[in-house]
């Protein structure tokens, strides 16, 4: 007989879906199904419990508006003629539709008892019961969620469906039914025999001969299906044992895959936080199910804060997960708060990510995590390993660089080495896929793609539904059973990830190594989508810096009680909200307008924190009324004459004054900014045109002008609000200027127009520098809004602020590596420089930047422009279809002298003095030394003993030496973690400081 392989596979392929798939539902009964539409938002179990008024429920009956909660009551009994000691479960159907778990309706289980079962979604829907004799009762309820489908076709079209006040409530499900099922598993197990083989012939050569093994059993499987009697079953099943484990082993060199449970739950993105919680529950109640199932099961879950929402809303689930840590199954990893942006948050707040983090698994569970996890993060910051490191981790998993549309990394299990030198352990899985389901094709490209092959021939896999969590399922874990050593599959194995760094490191003496940042590739719109999320998380940080320095140097002044409950809480409530789909401005309109408003109350509460801290202050000295007031400064630097970190009195800037002379009629109307002998000059629309540095040097390229508003249309190909394409510098939008006129207040403004939108500028002084004030009334969609500022300089690089310090950038174009990089993140300033000075841009609340050397303009004649630009709004529709419309207000410093000043300029464009009546105050600690290095945090311990944790960074990138002086008696003095925990090793003298590049110091001051 002539083989027909493809044939054989087509037969096998119908025998699986015909046959096969549908005897797994043999004998099932229909359960009767009454529901209730809770009328608002979600109710707990004992209201829904306590609830009469169910109503009958058929299959094919309408049900679940948008966002909303129906409980289905599910009654049914064992039927007498089923055979004892049978395992049961009850198999439900929301009406589930082809879209992925997660990102559609979704349900909990929960007995009559009140204790949560499992959760139920498309591809999971069985809710095991165990064994249960015949005429035994069934009652279930089932807390269903009728979220809409946002977006899951991938096609990026505006909706409503984001938001509960446009959503509409029309029913967007039809109930499917919900049965009782007997458990075959012999059928259960040739069904995952027969998947398991299906799928992975897939992943075959077709002259592999493994492959012609494997159709051939298939071939011989399918003959002896017959009606699938118990025979038939077991006839087919010895058909296929030949080409399975054990009779079939993997190669010697096979890759070897470290299987790890997960579930990537986004804390808020298609959905809002509200529901991120119920799909926590979901999510782990199935996961406890599956390690009841199973005994070699194992589970990473990162985010503290998930755990922490699970123990308020569901303490019975919460006490099964605890057991499950403590038997060493689920493993907690990543000791963040939440898997957070890694570009945008400050230092600080990425530190305390840690800090909360790892202190909430410590106290819950007696555990410390050593892995770093962020599998779905858009960048990584060079700032990341020291920080990993300071707070006690030395390994990182992600994977999101596998999407990088220009350059692919080159290493999958490498040193990861950040700004001040740290490193740790990284690993890309190289399947590509933090969601697998460990199906062939994920498990081949691991092997394909792992990039120490013949050094590191092993690979982690994440395994689970995720994104919109779900998690593993009993399909997936069997299908790994059934590959721990069978041949043409990698070897999997469940485990621990430390169980594959364990491994990694027998070899990390020879593991590659990558310096510095880790950029994204894609996802560059992220760092400006949202800008009132951006600018309420800016202000947040920069208020708790304020309100943990002045509540802490009132507390030591004054005996003023810290805060440290209501900090606490003001803070995890901001890292939350710095969620990797919530800060970079990739959700949809329900998040995005809770997180504006909650992030709004945190400021307000933080203020109300600094003005009780300030009045402590004041009452200390008591000054009459009329008195000169004091001003006080949170910035490291002096600020108008006012010391760091204390009150004083101002000393006053040098007067600036605008003037306008008499021009003649057609000549060029310009404005005159004079001050201390120096002159900016604007030309009649008001655009800086020339700016003087120091020694004179003209700052601003003739013919061009700064400061200038720039809009482009901005239709990237997908990912709306995720993506800007370099496609968009081809289709600029002429902006109108309207008008320039000196102001009531003596600041210069402009008016400009573009479309239905309106950019009013305003310029003035400012200490060092000058201030543009740029309040934009934004109508825009899909479009782009820039300031830019071109340099006459030729730099082929630019410095940006990140956490802890700064990084330098290309300006040039020459490799594929650097013209990916034409959109990039800075925090409050960006530089660009020449041996002969520069020129440094300042913002309080401005992510996305992008600065390039431009091509050579021959008539200019020599000397180079390099343009930098701040790019201030978006308009994405999708998937909010109202995104960044309104009013925003942007402040930026143009300061043209050393770096030092430029740093000093983001601080105080962000921390602007506050002046009181009252003495001044002396600051808790001063520094002496070099003046790079800066304080960053002052704030009374993390532990309540009241000692004073003072952080510090080398902000320069040089080797430093500077002596930390408290302002208050002191019993002792340590350096510690970034956690606050004493170092192993102290320095005989720790006050005395030998930093080097860009390393943080923490020390712990014990009040005397």
């Amino acid at each position: 007989m002539h083989q027909n392989q493809e044939g054989a596979i087509e037969r096998a392929h119908r025998a699986y879906r015909d046959r096969l798939l549908p005897a797994l539902h043999k004998g099932r009964v229909p359960l009767t199904v009454t529901a209730w539409q809770v009328p608002g938002e979600p109710v707990p179990y004992a209201e829904a419990a306590a609830r009469a008024a169910y109503e009958p429920v058929q299959p094919g009956d309408p049900w679940g508006p948008p966002w909303g909660t129906t409980w289905f009551h599910l009654a049914g009994a064992v039927p007498a003629d089923w055979a004892s000691g049978r395992t049961v479960e009850a198999v439900i159907d929301l009406g589930f539709t082809a879209a992925q778990a997660g990102f559609q309706a979704e349900g909990l289980a929960w007995s009559d008892t009140g204790q949560p079962l499992k959760g139920v979604s498309p591809r999971n829907q069985a809710v095991p019961l165990g064994l249960l004799p015949p005429g035994s009762p069934v009652n279930l309820l089932v807390e269903a969620a009728s979220n809409p489908d946002i977006g899951s076709d991938w096609q990026w079209h505006p909706t409503p469906m984001g938001d509960l006040a446009t959503a509409g409530r029309e029913p967007l499900y039809r109930f499917g039914g919900a049965w009782l099922l007997p458990i075959e598993p012999a059928v259960r197990a040739l069904e995952r025999d027969w998947f398991t083989l299906l799928d992975l012939v897939a992943t075959l050569d077709q002259a592999d001969p493994r492959r012609a093994q494997i159709v051939a059993a298939l071939n011989l499987a399918t003959d002896r299906l017959g009606d699938l009697t118990s025979a038939d079953v077991a006839a087919a099943a010895e058909a296929l044992a030949p080409v399975l484990q054990p009779n079939a082993p993997a190669a010697a060199s096979a890759h070897r895959v470290i299987a790890a449970g997960h579930a990537h739950i986004d804390s808020a993105w298609f959905w809002p936080i509200r529901e991120t919680r119920r799909k926590c529950a979901r999510t782990f109640a199935n996961v406890l199910t599956l390690m009841d199932q199973d005994p070699d099961f194992v589970f990473a879950a990162s985010s503290a804060q998930q755990y922490a929402w699970v123990k308020a809303d569901y303490p019975a689930l919460y006490a099964r997960i605890k057991a499950r840590v403590a038997e060493g199954r689920w493993i907690p990893v990543g000791g963040m708060w939440v898997e957070s942006d890694n570009t945008m948050p400050g230092g600080e707040a990425l530190v305390r990510q840690f800090v909360e983090g790892t202190a909430f698994f410590e106290t819950e569970f007696g555990l410390h995590p050593t892995v770093g996890w962020l599998p779905d993060c858009f960048g990584y910051t060079a700032a990341l390993p020291q920080i990993l490191r300071g707070a006690g981790l030395d390994t990182f998993v992600t994977q999101k660089l596998s999407w990088n549309d220009t350059n692919k990394m080159p290493h999958s299990t490498f040193h990861w080495v950040g700004l001040d030198g740290s490193s740790v352990i990284m690993h890309f899985p190289p399947m590509d896929n933090y969601n697998s389901d460990l199906g062939a094709a994920d498990l081949d490209r691991a092997a394909r793609q792992n990039r120490e092959a013949g050094l590191l021939d092993a690979s982690l896999a994440l395994f689970g539904y995720g994104d919109g969590g779900g998690g593993p399922t009993l399909d997936m874990v069997e299908v790994g059973r059934r590959k721990t050593d069978l041949d043409g599959s990698p070897r999997v194995q469940f485990g621990r990830p430390e169980a594959f760094f364990d491994q990694a490191r027998l070899v990390a003496g020879q593991l590659p190594t990558w310096w510095g940042e880790l950029y994204l590739e894609f996802h560059r719109g992220t760092f400006t989508s949202q800008a009132g999320t951006k600018a309420g998380n800016r202000r947040c940080e920069h208020l708790l810096r304020e309100a943990e320095l002045w509540a802490a140097t009132a507390a030591v002044r004054a005996g003023f009680d810290y805060p440290a409950a209501d900090l606490r809480e003001c803070w995890q409530i901001v890292l939350l909200h710095q969620f990797h789909d919530i800060l970079p401005g990739s959700s949809i309109a329900w998040v995005h307008r809770e997180a504006q408003a909650t992030l709004a109350d945190v400021a307000a509460r933080l203020e109300r924190i600094i003005e009780a801290a300030l009045a402590a202050l004041a009452a200390l000295a008591p000054v009459p009324d009329g008195a000169p007031t004091v001003a006080f400064n949170a910035s490291p630097f002096t600020v108008a004459g006012v010391p760091p970190l204390a009150a004083g009195s101002e000393v006053a800037a040098p007067a600036g004054e605008f003037i306008e002379p008499h021009y003649q009629a057609g000549g060029p109307r310009q404005f005159y900014l004079l001050a201390d002998g120096q002159r900016a000059t604007f030309d009649g629309a008001g655009a800086l045109i020339s700016l003087k540095g120091p020694g004179g040097r003209e700052l601003i390229p003739h013919g061009q002008a700064a400061g200038v508003p720039q809009v482009f249309e901005d239709r990237p190909n997908r990912w709306d609000a995720w993506d800007i394409d370099l496609a968009y510098q081809r289709t600029p939008v002429p902006v109108t200027p309207v008008s320039a006129e000196l102001g009531p207040d003596g600041r210069l403004e402009a008016v400009y127009t573009v479309g239905a939108s309106r950019i009013t500028q305003r310029w003035n002084l400012a200490e060092g520098g000058l201030d543009l004030e740029t309040e934009v009334d934004w109508h825009e969609h899909q479009r782009l809004l820039k300031l830019a500022f071109p340099v006459a300089l030729q730099a082929d690089r630019a410095a940006y602020e990140i956490q802890f310090g700064h990084v330098w950038r290309s300006t040039l174009a020459n490799t594929p590596w650097e013209a990916a990089q034409f959109e990039v993140f800075g925090h409050r300033w960006v530089r660009v420089e020449d041996p002969a000075g520069g020129l440094t841009v300042a913002n309080d609340r401005v992510y996305g930047h992008d600065v390039k050397l431009q091509a050579p303009d021959p008539k200019a004649g020599p000397g180079g422009v390099t343009l930098l630009r701040e790019t201030l709004l978006r308009a994405a529709t999708f998937p909010d279809p109202n995104a960044d419309q309104g009013r925003f207000v942007f402040h930026h410093r143009l300061v043209a002298g050393g770096r030092l000043d430029g740093i000093a300029a983001g601080y105080a464009v962000n921390l602007p003095l506050r002046r009181r009546s009252g003495a001044p105050v002396a600051p808790l600690v001063t520094l002496t030394g070099d003046d790079g290095v800066l304080v960053e945090t002052v704030k009374l311990a993390h532990d309540g003993s009241g000692d004073v944790v003072v952080r510090l960074y080398e902000a320069l990138g040089r080797p430093a030496a500077a002596r930390l002086e408290p302002g208050f008696a002191v019993a002792g003095a340590q350096r510690t973690d970034l956690l606050e925990r004493a170092l192993p090793e102290q320095p005989p003298r720790p006050l005395e400081l030998d930093l080097g590049p860009f390393q943080i110091a923490t020390l712990r001051l014990q009040r005397g």
